[in-house]
């Protein structure tokens, strides 16, 4: 495809910048929320075939809590904020210090929790994106959802319709003393505002 040949020449740089600047807003965002410091590492960021983005998180019948918004404004598209279910465990356990329950199962307070976090995540790479484009983007309220990561992307993306052939990929990891947790951001513009993005970043879209 003639949009990953143009991403591989430009190296990407300037998408892996604003990764690494959303990774920083992110990682005092959520050092505030939980009173503790938090550190994130380096992120990958890739820009894959829609085709592809399940297999990133173990695969389409792979059960995951997915956090999932839109993204409203000058450059409209889905979002997704994606971890396994260990992840989500000891991102609650550790990170914000919450007792599980019951195995399998959340509570409304863990709920409200995973939400919270996953929204100042994604509201920081988002926001990192939206400065470096000077485009207006913003998130609508999350909604969570825990199922087989197949079923939350085509149920994210066929709730509003539209939805393009290619999404950017963070793989990010965010640690709290030696503890880990490792989650997937999953920006998919609509088909429109890849154009938008590209030229705003410098690189044309035809």
């Amino acid at each position: 495809m003639e949009l990953f040949k143009k991403f591989a020449e430009m190296q990407m740089d300037v998408l892996k910048e604003v990764g690494n600047i959303g990774a920083g807003h992110a990682a005092t965002a959520l050092s505030r929320l939980l009173d503790k410091p938090i550190d994130m590492q380096v992120p990958q960021v890739n820009l894959v075939p829609f085709e592809e983005v399940a297999e990133r998180v173990g695969g389409a019948e792979h059960v995951v809590v997915a956090i999932f918004l839109r993204v409203v404004g000058d450059a409209p598209g889905n979002m997704f904020f994606i971890i396994n279910q260990e992840s989500a465990k000891r991102l609650l356990r550790n990170f914000a210090g919450i007792q599980l329950e019951a195995e399998g199962q959340y509570t409304e307070m863990e709920i409200s929790a995973l939400s919270e976090i996953g929204n100042i995540l994604a509201g920081s790479y988002l926001s990192s994106l939206a400065d470096f484009t000077s485009l207006a983007m913003s998130p609508t309220v999350p909604s969570l959802a825990i199922d087989m990561a197949g079923a939350i992307l085509s149920y994210g993306l066929i709730q509003y319709g539209e939805m393009g052939d290619a999404a950017l990929v963070i793989d990010t990891k965010f640690l709290e003393d030696h503890d880990e947790v490792e989650g997937y951001f999953f920006l998919i513009p609509d088909p429109e505002s890849f154009g938008k993005i590209f030229t705003a970043l410098g690189v044309p879209a035809e």
